[in-house]
């Protein structure tokens, strides 16, 4: 499987997600974000509930949203995901939020998560599991 394999996320955009102005409140988008990112993770076949039942969490340490343009109730956006960095221990993806009737981008994000076991230890899926870590690896 190839980057070019993995189907951008597709949200529309929800009236309980606006804010007074009638457009996204921006923290919404980092709802969107954790959407895509789980989509991704079911796409590539390492899906987040997998990933618990080996005793595995990954849980997002930085985000960082820059809003180009505003996202207004029922439009629909396109989220690409693109694998920006991956250590083994740490995970960045890199996303891009495009208005899907314009094609305009919407948001640029990036997210950090790291891999780690259900007590808090920090766990390198190269050496605990080397097949997840190969998953990974052929996006990054």
């Amino acid at each position: 499987m190839q980057l070019s394999d993995i189907r951008p996320y597709l949200r529309r955009a929800q009236y309980h997600e606006t804010d007074q102005m009638g457009i996204i409140h921006h923290a919404n988008y980092i709802k969107w974000l954790e959407e895509a990112r789980i989509d991704f993770l079911e796409q590539i076949g390492v899906s987040y509930g997998a990933l618990e039942k080996l005793g595995l969490v990954s849980p997002i340490v930085a985000v960082s949203c820059e809003y180009k343009r505003m996202v207004r109730f029922g439009e629909s956006v396109s989220i690409a995901i693109q694998v920006k960095k991956y250590t083994g221990v740490k995970l960045v993806l890199a996303y891009t939020l495009a208005n899907t009737a314009s094609n305009e981008v919407c948001t640029i994000a990036e997210t950090t998560s790291c891999f780690m076991n259900r007590e808090g230890g920090i766990i390198s899926l190269k050496k605990d599991f080397p097949a997840i870590h190969e998953l990974f690896s052929q996006f990054a």
